[in-house]
């Protein structure tokens, strides 16, 4: 009682003071009098904050509904995608195979982009997407690190039999240096292999896909990584030389690419050795039947570099072959005179590059081709790493499906690069409305579209995560088909499948 009666005085001294400072009504009303602008100059004052007012409250609403607008379109447009092809018709493009081939450094066919070279690039670019798409990525099985399906049988599993290709082998890569995450073995024990990957693979066209493009394809897809700092901090970036003269490369792409152990269940060749002794086999076969004869490789990220490097070896091996890489978010790897000597044996490079990805701008940063313009006053720089070929940029901001905003992840995916490409026409203008590739593939290991269109993200994996039941009910991993055991005599029986397949062109 004694706190509430010592309050209770305070209390009253407060309201008396706060009374004795109120307005009387006279004042009360003289400042209302202010208020609504009975002064000219104060009615005046008034009203140009109403207007300005207005005009922002009208501009916010125009904001907020052209933003509903656009959302509500992208909806729509997107939904109205639902019950049309993801592909666009195959043209035949055999008269001017060469030039689409980059004879011409595909002049005049970037911008705007020719739709026959979208489809030859979007149709590369899956066969790299399905290195990732056949991955085994669980580290809990035994076969990590591996294809999940034989090579007979992997085009018809990713839905990609009608790009007329057959493959015909695996290549399989180690490296000598310390590994990065994405050259990890299986956390197992008893696994496929203590040191090898699953690195890519050689298809061939069919009759009817040759006849289409105008001569007999065969193609080398590499495999590259995902998150664009999960190899590059474990590479080595020395350059160190390659050939007989002055050109020179990273060391860490050129371990990958010609690494071998005898030891080795996988690597007792090389992935260089493997892919060119199968190139070289291809090519005499075809030649043996009067047919022309490309190489194209093609690959993503780490693979696109690895592709560079298959390119300069196959031109040494066969100059008069027609050569040309389709790359996507690849990085620099090589100095200014393995740029220049790729030229003169005529290899052409085609390289896709997305605005935001940063993958592309490594390594040489800062030391790249752009210190050419000093040439005069240091001279050619030999540690200077440079790009190599004709450059196709997107950018992110183009395509309305997309978020806004920083994803470094979602900016080198290879998917995103797909949809980009698919909705390029050219670099002064917008999207395009009819293109065809699904635009929830973008989300497949990323968070890249816009939320209204209700895809999930990171949606791509095996049901259950690749777990059955067995007969008693309980989830377990299953045995994999045997034709899909990667081992010597699997890869002996992939072998036979492809000279048989050969045999049938007879």
């Amino acid at each position: 009682m004694a706190t509430t009666n010592s309050f209770l005085p305070h209390h009253n001294h407060l309201r008396t003071a706060q009374n004795s400072h109120r307005p009387s009504p006279a004042a009360f009303a003289s400042f209302q009098d202010f208020k609504i602008g009975k002064d000219p100059a104060s009615k005046r004052a008034v009203k140009l904050a109403e207007s300005i007012s207005h005009m922002l409250n009208h501009q916010i609403e125009k904001t907020i509904q052209k933003s509903i607008e656009t959302s509500n379109a992208n909806v729509s447009s997107f939904k109205e995608k639902h019950d049309t092809p993801t592909t666009s018709p195959k043209e035949n493009i055999s008269s001017i195979w060469r030039e689409i081939h980059g004879s011409g450094d595909w002049d005049g066919l970037l911008d705007p982009l020719h739709p026959w070279l979208r489809r030859e690039i979007v149709k590369y670019g899956e066969f790299a997407q399905a290195n990732y798409d056949a991955f085994d990525f669980d580290f809990y099985s035994e076969y990590y690190g591996s294809c999940r399906y034989s090579p007979s049988r992997l085009f018809d599993k990713l839905g990609l039999t009608s790009r007329g290709y057959s493959v015909t082998k695996y290549i399989y890569a180690m490296s000598q240096i310390d590994l990065p995450q994405w050259l990890e073995t299986s956390r197992l024990v008893n696994s496929w292999s203590s040191d090898s990957n699953w690195i890519g693979f050689v298809a061939v066209s069919d009759d009817a896909e040759s006849d289409r493009i105008g001569r007999r394809d065969i193609v080398v897809s590499w495999r590259g990584t995902v998150a664009p700092a999960e190899w590059y901090d474990n590479m080595q970036q020395d350059l160190e030389p390659i050939g007989q003269a002055d050109a020179k490369v990273e060391h860490g792409f050129l371990s990958i690419y010609a690494s071998k152990c005898d030891t080795s269940r996988y690597n007792k060749s090389s992935a260089s050795e493997q892919v060119m002794t199968e190139v070289k086999r291809l090519i005499n076969h075809y030649n043996k039947l009067g047919q022309k004869v490309s190489l194209t490789i093609t690959g993503h990220s780490l693979g696109g570099a690895l592709g560079l490097l298959n390119a300069y070896e196959a031109a040494k091996n066969f100059p008069t072959l027609p050569i040309s890489v389709v790359s996507f978010a690849a990085p620099r790897v090589g100095n200014i005179a393995f740029r220049d000597e790729l030229y003169q044996m005529g290899v052409k490079t085609l390289r896709v590059t997305l605005k935001q990805d940063v993958v592309p701008r490594m390594p040489g940063i800062v030391f790249n081709e752009g210190l050419q313009r000093f040439d005069d006053i240091t001279g050619t720089l030999e540690w200077v790493y440079t790009h190599v070929g004709v450059e196709l940029k997107v950018d992110a901001r183009s395509s309305p499906y997309l978020k806004k905003g920083l994803n470094l992840i979602g900016f080198h995916m290879l998917e995103t690069y797909l949809h980009l490409v698919d909705g390029y026409h050219s670099s002064n203008s917008d999207f395009r409305v009819d293109s065809k590739r699904d635009v929830a593939l973008v989300n497949k290991d990323c968070d890249m579209l816009v939320d209204e269109l209700r895809i999930p993200p990171n949606w791509y994996q095996l049901a259950n995560k690749g777990l059955v039941q067995n007969q008693h009910g309980r989830w377990v991993k299953p045995e994999r088909d045997p034709e899909d055991i990667p081992s010597p005599t699997n890869e002996s029986y992939a072998n036979n499948i492809s000279v048989e397949y050969s045999s049938k062109l007879l």
